[in-house]
């Protein structure tokens, strides 16, 4: 029997349409409902390829007994935390603040007007792992609000004012003020965070392409590593993952010009342009970590049923010779390879890893280094065949405006430095779709979510500042004019929805919105930039190529707003350290004049894109805000540097000159 959840379209609150939870989603009908009964609202939060949440499930929304202690006492909501990130971020400070820790399922009790007064992450159906059970905790909770409801409601109404004071901010806000108009003080923060990150640094950096944590077989990188040697991954595979890590090894490859670093970057494009790409551009959220291990019991799932390997089905797909090379090359062993496999999930399977590289592998077995090549390259090829045979993991194909963001300018990267024009063809697609379905121009609002035909959700912070950012890159990829007006045009409407006029800095959601009890502003790049670190470099970006004292303006409003906290802990806001860089640094503006598909103006490009340029900016000359032209008739390159042009060259080893040889 279906409840409410299977009129939503997020495949997570789908996968709960059938509980026997009397499941709502969030909104008014849950908040009235709640009311109405006089009961507490529980709140469960998660992701549809999160495997904690798979568990929860299982054990206790699934059981009849728990499910109808759950309906007699609270109303129960579900929230996929990546369609409502408002709703998550408020419950997870609650959350972290109140335990120590957070994650995904979240599990959060609220009064009927949304005051949290209890919360925690995932709870076993009964007292297990030193963890409370639920049923437990639910009858606990139940008994506290009928015999004691007043003493709860003070102290959801006491964990309210606590979190709004945090969120204020107001701490350091003077000397963040005074801090953010001293370039010293500016650069202290960047040094700072420098020597943090190199008391972190892993000098074996390069290994984590070569563990299970990077798909051999298929591409793409899964969520993260359970080991201190990249080997045994959780095995879900997400979008802004992808997205990061792919600009991150186009960089590595422009600075160290190591082809190791492009071929990663690669076989991360090839994934999700074959697994996680709509056919009518967007790119598609995430896959799971848990599938099938045969087709005939689709509902008995294991973690990385469909990645893994026993030696024998590898010999039986390539021979026992070159099965012999692809086990040596992938550390496959005949017992398997996991030492430590506390659930007992891997029992005879093997991981694939690079235990060795292509040469000692000729070597071991006295073959040509050519010849071991064709058979791994072989070998490959014939396995992604057999495993596209078995059950795939579950795809969460929602489409996000944010994340496609982060994709969109990881490929437009790859566009430029790889000289790849599918990459570019990738970009255009997907912004393309953001914009037809995605783009509400009646009301010139960004929504979140598209799937199944509808788009919903009004945009968030992070949806506006990754598109725009998108679109800049986009922009100086193909030099599309129509990609930076439209980026103009979303950083003005950003900043009356989300600036925060007074203090500084972006509130994560629009004014005027009643569903939440907190107005925050994301301070901290974790899994994704934060909302204020992307913008705060989106509108210097723009200030830039567009002449905007407004946008510079607001930029540095937000680098003042977070100095205090850039100060004192640099290092979990990265992202925004772009951003003050690239404020502080000397401005570098590259202008193209000539056709754009001119040959010259196009080998002109490759010069400039061999070069890490982080605090440049790259025009066409009919997109500046100085009109340069062509001198003798022929593609001209000007650069300018701290507001000052050089002399302009029509030759590519005079602008390679310039740049810096």
């Amino acid at each position: 029997m279906a409840n409410r959840l299977m009129h939503e379209k997020s495949p997570y609150l789908l996968q709960h349409a059938h509980n026997p939870v009397d499941w709502y989603p969030w909104g008014e009908e849950a908040f009235a409902a709640a009311a109405r009964e006089n009961k507490p609202i529980f709140l469960s939060i998660g992701y549809s390829t999160c495997h904690w949440c798979h568990v929860m499930e299982h054990e206790s929304f699934e059981n009849q007994e728990i499910a109808a202690i759950l309906n007699q006492n609270f109303i129960a909501v579900k929230v996929d935390r990546e369609e409502r990130p408002d709703v998550d971020r408020v419950y997870m400070l609650f959350v972290q603040a109140s335990t120590g820790s957070g994650g995904w399922p979240m599990s959060v009790w609220l009064t009927p007007e949304r005051q949290p007064f209890f919360g925690g992450t995932y709870f076993p159906p009964d007292n297990r792992y030193g963890r409370p059970g639920f049923r437990a905790v639910l009858e606990n909770l139940a008994r506290a609000w009928r015999e004691d409801r007043r003493r709860v409601e003070q102290s959801g109404a006491q964990v309210i004012d606590q979190l709004r004071d945090y969120a204020r901010t107001s701490e350091g806000r003077d000397a963040g003020k005074a801090a953010g108009t001293n370039p010293e003080l500016s650069r202290d923060a960047i040094n700072s965070a420098f020597f943090a990150f190199r008391r972190m640094f892993d000098p074996k950096l390069r290994e984590m392409a070569k563990g299970g944590m990077n798909d051999q077989l298929g591409g793409g990188f899964h969520r993260y590593s359970v080991d201190e040697r990249w080997f045994v991954p959780h095995f879900e595979k997400m979008l802004y993952d992808q997205a990061q890590l792919a600009s991150s090894y186009i960089e590595a490859f422009q600075i160290t010009r190591a082809g190791q670093y492009a071929s990663v970057a690669r076989d991360i494009f090839s994934y999700v342009q074959r697994d996680l790409t709509d056919r009518d551009g967007g790119f598609y959220s995430a896959e799971d970590a848990d599938s099938a291990v045969d087709a005939a019991s689709p509902r008995e799932k294991s973690e990385g049923a469909f990645y893994v390997w026993t030696a024998r089905q590898i010999e039986a797909a390539l021979g026992e010779a070159d099965g012999a090379i692809f086990n040596y090359r992938y550390g496959v062993g005949p017992e398997g390879n996991v030492a430590e496999d506390p659930h007992g999930e891997f029992g005879g399977k093997n991981i694939l890893y690079r235990a060795h590289t292509a040469e000692e592998t000729a070597a071991h077995f006295g073959i040509r280094a050519e010849e071991a090549r064709a058979v791994l390259n072989s070998g490959a090829i014939k396995l992604n065949e057999v495993r596209s045979t078995r059950p795939r993991p579950h795809r969460d194909d929602k489409i996000l405006t944010a994340w496609n963001g982060l994709m969109i300018s990881a490929f437009a990267r790859g566009a430029q430095v790889l000289d790849e024009p599918r990459y570019a063809d990738a970009a255009r697609g997907a912004a393309s779709f953001i914009r037809r379905h995605l783009w509400d121009a009646s009301r010139e609002v960004l929504l979140r979510r598209y799937r199944d035909g509808e788009s919903a959700i009004d945009g968030f912070l992070d949806d506006y500042a990754f598109f725009i950012n998108a679109l800049l890159d986009l922009y100086e990829t193909g030099f599309d004019p129509e990609d930076l007006a439209f980026a103009e045009k979303l950083a003005a409407r950003a900043i009356e929805l989300f600036e925060d006029r007074e203090n500084g800095g972006f509130f994560s959601t629009a004014e005027g919105g009643s569903e939440l009890v907190l107005r925050l502003k994301d301070d901290y790049d974790g899994a994704e930039p934060s909302g204020n670190s992307a913008m705060a470099l989106a509108l210097l970006r723009l200030a830039r190529m567009r002449d905007r004292e407004d946008f510079r303006a607001s930029a540095e409003r937000t680098l003042r707003e977070f100095a205090p906290r850039l100060k004192t802990g640099g290092a979990s806001l990265p992202q925004m350290l772009v951003a003050l860089e690239f404020a502080l640094a000397r401005p570098v503006e590259i202008v193209l004049a000539g056709e754009r598909e001119d040959a010259q103006v196009q080998e002109m490009l490759r010069v400039i894109r061999r070069h890490f340029l982080p605090s440049a900016v790259i025009m066409m000359a009919a997109d500046a805000a100085v009109l340069m032209p062509t001198i003798n008739g022929r593609a001209t390159a000007y650069v300018c540097e701290n507001y000052a042009c050089k002399l302009p060259v029509t030759d590519t080893a005079s602008l390679e000159a310039q740049l810096g040889g």
